[in-house]
């Protein structure tokens, strides 16, 4: 009873320890709180280029819609008369984001094939395994991304990661931040 105790103890006084994250120079996506999502991986940068971290990280980007609320309105402006106003507000801008990706050596066939089989273990692609990031491939990676946060037929890293195909490095197990 008194080992697990001090086992918690111990866990807890080392996360105490740790050093605080600092502030980073850009703005990264939310969190999701009760579960995992792509979104927490995106990352806004303003600079040319990649944001890149860690040497031999690859990064690719894509734009993501903006994200637009139509409400129409009903009012009675006279007895048995009645008006509709619709209004569309920008919830939020178009923007150009950047995530982690598989780099382009690690995109072989036998790669992709493992991505189609992945894909399809979870109902997402229906196709024979080609090898070939084909408009199929690609459909069923947006479909599974999207699921998790992230709208794009573009692979990021950490959907390539949640469908076991790539791995953590020491240094992601030691910066991350949740």
């Amino acid at each position: 009873m008194i080992r697990p105790f001090l086992i918690g103890l111990s866990a807890l006084t080392l996360v105490a320890c740790a050093p605080a994250v600092g502030s980073h120079d850009v703005e990264t996506g939310p969190k999701d709180i009760d579960g995992y999502s792509l979104a927490s991986e995106i990352v806004s940068w303003n600079q040319p280029g990649p944001p890149s971290t860690v040497p031999g990280d690859c990064w690719t980007h894509t734009t993501l819609p903006a994200v637009i609320e139509t409400v129409t309105e009903h009012s009675e402006t006279a007895p048995g008369v009645f008006q509709s106003v619709t209004d569309q507000k920008i919830v939020r801008n178009r923007r150009k984001v950047w995530f982690r990706s598989p780099c382009p050596a690690q995109m072989t066939p036998d790669f992709i094939a493992s991505l189609q089989r992945a894909l399809k273990a979870r109902g997402l692609y229906s196709a024979p395994l080609t090898g070939a990031m084909d408009a199929l491939t690609l459909r069923a990676v947006r479909r599974y991304q999207a699921a998790l946060g992230l709208d794009t037929d573009k692979l990021s890293l950490g959907a390539a990661r949640e469908l076991g195909l790539a791995t953590y490095s020491l240094w992601d197990l030691r910066h991350r931040d949740d």
